[in-house]
């Protein structure tokens, strides 16, 4: 699970910002949403969500951990030898020319891990990995300015290693690649991180061919990543029940491979249909042909279920986005219910759905620690901040509150009278 993630100098975040996931003195001692995890002390949660206005940062917190997980599956195998780092600075004054910050805590079984980074345009300037097990610190390995230094602890071909990784390539990647085992269990950790939503200022960065968990650009892309079988206990099957549940009208789903010609060859492309309920047996459409809601969610489930099946770390940006407030609800719900997500998985997401905050939907399914804001200064960086900064009260309408700016992280609009005349 995390416990905590760490950036600084990463688009509007210009000083270090922190997100953690413990959870604070809150709420009730019996409430079965923190989870205890052998290896931590603290309590830890299995989800947070981030409020802000347009252009306040609180995508970028998204940005920066896809950033980190992108350095680390990809930057020995896909980054180009001579093409630096595909970082995105701070991008006013001096800070643009000084190194990015990427930090994360987590914990792997009953053994806390703490890996980071800073990188510059050109090279990875600094490396470092931590481990705690039995609670006890052991250093595995410390990299600055092209400088290695191997702790006692960490077993396997460091040197070997070593002598492959470019200056601007992550150590952790080129461990995994050249089979590492000490390091593998790392390196799965961040393949189990799930972004949906997340763009970069260059798409590159976020390069959806290599990683398919990832949202797709096209929905012909879906189609060729997406496998529609029998099996009742298949990825199919559970995105079914979701899509039913969530009463599109939808009955079922069925995955059809069709033949064209294109420059004289004959190609296969697979349609995805969904049934709807209309008393026809063929009131099938294609995804193409449902609403963006539908196609949301659709987009959206896998990435969820993977998660879930994993015990992995999902991040949505704009969770509300084409989808009813109940939708966004039934996910928060199921990342919050220890039944349905045994695994401890996590969700970190933004969102403008203030229904998530109040009892309109009778219930407060937020936690005051689950919840996050970000804001802009003057000079344009972002600041990070979690609600329970404010201590609000137990009986507390959150909603109302953030609405009416107790809270900070609204816009300001201003006379805007003049729209009218």
């Amino acid at each position: 699970m995390l416990i905590e993630f760490r950036v600084e100098n990463h688009r509007s975040l210009r000083d270090e910002q922190a997100l953690t996931l413990e959870a604070g003195r809150v709420g009730d001692p019996a409430d079965p949403r923190p989870r205890r995890v052998d290896g931590h002390s603290e309590l830890l949660l299995p989800a947070a969500v981030i409020y802000g206005p347009n252009a306040s940062g609180k995508s970028n917190v998204l940005s920066a951990f896809a950033f980190m997980r992108e350095a680390v599956l990809l930057s020995h195998r896909r980054w180009e030898p001579e093409g630096g780092v595909p970082r995105t600075a701070f991008a006013w004054t001096h800070r643009r020319y000084e190194p990015s910050m990427f930090e994360v805590s987590f914990l792997i079984g009953d053994t806390k891990i703490e890996y980071g980074f800073t990188v510059s345009d050109k090279v990875v300037e600094e490396e470092w990995l931590s481990a705690w097990p039995s609670h006890r610190k052991q250093v595995w390995f410390e990299r600055e300015a092209g400088s290695f230094k191997f702790g006692e602890h960490l077993k396997g071909p460091n040197e070997a290693v070593k002598e492959v990784t470019r200056p601007n390539a992550l150590f952790l990647s080129a461990a995994a690649q050249h089979g590492h085992q000490q390091l593998t269990a790392l390196y799965s950790w961040f393949r189990q991180i799930f972004p949906v939503n997340i763009l970069g200022r260059d798409e590159s960065l976020f390069s959806r061919s290599f990683v398919p968990e990832m949202s797709f650009s096209t929905d012909d892309e879906l189609r060729s990543q997406f496998p529609i079988d029998d099996s009742e206990e298949s990825l199919s099957s559970r995105i079914g029940q979701l899509l039913r549940s969530a009463d599109f009208g939808i009955v079922d789903i069925k995955r059809e491979v069709s033949e064209y010609e294109s420059r004289g060859r004959m190609l296969r492309r697979p349609r995805i249909l969904l049934q709807h309920q209309a008393g026809d047996e063929g009131s099938w459409l294609d995804l193409n042909e449902e609403s963006e809601g539908t196609k949301t969610l659709f987009r959206m489930a896998p990435s969820v279920f993977r998660a879930l099946e994993s015990g992995g770390l999902l991040l949505v940006d704009e969770l509300e986005s084409s989808l009813h407030p109940l939708i966004g609800l039934a996910i928060v719900k199921l990342f919050n219910c220890p039944r349905a997500n045994s695994r401890n998985a996590q969700v970190i997401f933004t969102t403008h759905d203030t229904n998530l905050l109040g009892t309109t939907l009778g219930q407060q399914p937020l936690r005051r620690d689950q919840v996050w804001f970000t804001e802009k200064d003057d000079e344009g960086a972002s600041t990070l901040y979690p609600l329970t900064d404010y201590k609000p009260r137990k009986s507390e309408n959150l909603e109302r509150g953030y609405l009416q700016g107790r809270y900070g992280a609204i816009p300001f609009l201003g006379d805007i009278s003049w729209m009218a005349e």
